[in-house]
């Protein structure tokens, strides 16, 4: 670990220039490039005390062992030259792209004497126009089949091509109109050109125009009873038009613009991008960016718009960044960005947060497509056998346990500023998580911002009930209070014993040392020496062993660390799931203990039959009588007191705005919560 004061610049030897860093490791490979506006501020603030840095930040620092810069003329420069070494380095501390080079186009080789339409992939060519991506070569193929009657243009292959010429016969398309067949001079090769320029116009949403001249065409055609003419009009333009609807019209037909959505969590983001064309979806592309260096949203957003602009070659750039480019978030500081946009464009880029009506609609279908891509990639990642047996081995190896943690069981502690502290317990086996074993405990003996203290306590309740089934011989213990299920059931469907009878071979608790050794002074009390343990500490995703000084840390792209992730993720999941119901609980139970004359049973009869208090305070006085047990009278006075009594606040995720609504009873598998809660895990 390198000294950031041993290669820090000499005072005053830092320009105040515009300009791009990098930062080299002891091998002298570059390990991250970034960008400022003024290279002495940015700089400095790398050489401050290490404890004052992000985590990520300060292990960059300490990993590096020199930086040099470089000056240019002004930030539309720096952001140019940044994102050229970044594609040449691939700095280990930047951020990460995946795949966003395996989307199909359909792509017109102007280049070309006789202009061909095909479906290409890769990078873009110098000549050629492209339109898309499409999700599926296939897509492509429909649209083409559909515009070939009235855009004839060739789609054969070069070698198909010269043998048409040599031969002087065209190919089967020839034959069925569906190509002009330049090969034998059907056409001349200006005639085939403008065929294959009016391709390009329509794909590029230029349509109403086009459509209008045929009508006008059709109906000359009739006037001169022409019918035979005016029939074939009439047929392209159905076919324009059903190769128009293939592409929903999302937006107004003059619309030109890119939407550009993120969902993320801690170590990844998914990217995705919808293409608008003439107010049509004309394409769908997207990829998977870990997330190496410290960056929060309008950081991924500035790199996923270098990703992808910056590879586009100088003779497509114009039509590749389109007059609208809409975001979730800002790049900081913006006006570089839109400088570089436009001068890519040829012309002004109105670069934004769509705040209302049509667009901002369609920027939430393009979220929800983020979510899902970001779903789909952990899903299938944790799924893979291949992948979790490695996650497991390099766990034991890391760890030093003598087999893999086939069972591995996880804590964490939830508690919103002190009260209804509550506790998970989440089971992963084979690298698989097993909910039918997850269990929740009530903190009941104190409240407070006690996490080690909770944790003590949970982790001694778990192995204490452990112990007692595992001296019993066939008769189980009756279950506790927080720990709810039938009574003397001694197996599963499986034939496998229930509750607390496995001990795990790997031990996570969510936290750092105080954990850890709370965890293990609760293991030692109870003589429990065969169970492995370790904490996940969120800030620099450390791994922490019971008795060290210094942490394990594994690579960022270790299976072993993602598998370790998604437990910990899991189990805080499932923690604050149960606070928040148990706090909705005891704040619905508190409105109803001030009605005159409703004991415990009725209380519970109404809280079942509406479902939260919200729904309750809503309720007429007959629906109050539809619950079985509540009379008219008491119906009213429900209604009355409930009515008089203004809904007290919402309490507010002050780190996300996000309302807790009174009431609402959240299910215990409920999708993972990826933004930072006030909960504390």
């Amino acid at each position: 670990m390198a000294d950031p004061s041993t290669y820090r610049p000499a005072p005053g030897a830092i320009p105040t220039s515009p300009g791009v860093y990098r930062f080299r490791d002891a091998h002298g490979r570059v390990i991250y490039v970034g960008k400022a506006k003024s290279l002495r501020p940015r700089l400095s603030s790398y050489f401050q005390d290490l404890a004052g840095l992000h985590p990520r930040t300060a292990t960059m620092v300490t990993t590096a062992a020199s930086v040099e810069w470089t000056v240019v003329g002004t930030e539309v420069e720096a952001l140019q030259l940044e994102y050229s070494w970044i594609k040449e380095y691939d700095p280990r501390f930047n951020v990460k792209y995946r795949d966003d080079k395996s989307y199909p186009e359909l792509a017109v080789t102007l280049d070309e004497e006789y202009p061909r339409v095909q479906v290409m992939r890769g990078a873009h060519k110098k000549g050629v126009r492209y339109f898309g991506p499409y999700g599926h070569a296939w897509a492509i193929r429909e649209t083409v089949d559909l515009l070939l009657r009235v855009f004839p243009v060739r789609t054969c292959s070069n070698g198909v091509f010269k043998r048409a010429r040599q031969v002087g016969r065209p190919c089967l398309l020839g034959y069925i109109g569906k190509c002009a067949a330049p090969c034998v001079g059907r056409v001349s090769a200006e005639e085939h050109r403008e065929l294959a320029e009016d391709f390009c116009d329509f794909m590029a949403g230029r349509t109403g125009n086009y459509l209008r001249r045929l009508e006008e065409q059709m109906q000359e055609a009739a006037a001169e009873l022409e019918y035979e003419k005016a029939a074939r009009l009439r047929d392209d333009i159905g076919a324009l038009k059903r190769a128009m609807e293939k592409n929903a019209i999302v937006l107004a037909d003059a619309t030109d613009a890119d939407l550009l959505a993120v969902a993320e969590d801690e170590l990844e983001a998914a990217v995705q991008i919808f293409h608008v064309r003439g107010g049509r979806v004309r394409g769908q592309r997207g990829w998977v960016t870990d997330k190496v260096e410290d960056v929060d949203t309008a950081g991924l957003v500035e790199h996923a718009l270098q990703q992808l602009y910056g590879s586009a070659g100088p003779d497509e750039r114009d039509e590749s960044v389109p007059r609208e480019v809409l975001v979730p978030a800002l790049p900081e500081p913006v006006e570089p960005v839109r400088e570089w946009l436009g001068g890519l464009r040829g012309s002004q880029v109105d670069l934004r947060i769509p705040q209302r009506g049509d667009k901002k609609d369609l920027m939430a279908t393009v979220q929800r497509n983020a979510q899902q891509a970001l779903a789909l990639h952990k899903t299938k990642r944790a799924s893979d056998l291949t992948t979790r047996s490695r996650a497991l081995q390099e766990i034991a190896d890391a760890l030093e346990l003598d087999s893999v943690p086939l069972r591995i069981e996880c804590y964490d502690i939830s508690h919103l500023q002190g009260e209804d502290v509550v506790a998970s317990m989440v089971v992963f086996e084979d690298g698989l998580a097993r909910k039918s074993e997850y269990r929740r405990f009530q903190i009941k003996g104190f409240e407070g911002q006690d996490d080690v203290r909770s944790m003590h306590e949970v982790i001694s309740r778990r192995f204490r009930r452990y112990l007692r089934e595992r001296e019993q011989t066939g008769e189980w213990a009756v279950p506790e209070e927080d720990e709810p299920g039938p009574a003397g059931a001694a197996r599963d469907e499986e034939g496998r014993p229930k509750r607390f009878a496995y001990p795990p071979q790997l031990l996570v608790v969510d936290g750092g040392q105080p954990q850890v050794a709370a965890a293990k002074r609760a293991l030692d009390e109870l003589g429990i020496d065969d169970v492995a343990l370790c904490g996940l500490a969120k800030r620099l995703e450390e791994v922490w062993l019971p008795g060290e000084d210094d942490p394990v840390v594994l690579p960022r792209s270790s299976e072993g660390l993602y598998l370790l992730q998604r437990v910990r993720d899991e189990a805080h999941r499932f923690a604050i799931g149960y606070q928040r119901n148990k706090r909705s609980k005891r704040l619905t139970a508190g409105e109803l203990d001030s009605v005159p004359g409703l004991g415990e049973t009725r209380r519970q009869a109404l809280l079942k039959h509406f479902g939260s208090l919200k729904k309750l305070r809503a309720a007429t006085v007959d629906e109050l009588c539809a619950v079985p047990g509540i009379g008219r009278r008491t119906a009213e006075t429900v209604a009355a007191v409930l009515s008089s009594r203004t809904p007290a606040a919402p309490a507010v995720n002050t780190a996300t705005g996000e309302i807790i609504e009174d009431g609402a009873d959240e299910p215990v598998a409920a999708a993972p919560q990826t933004a930072p809660s006030q909960e504390t895990p």
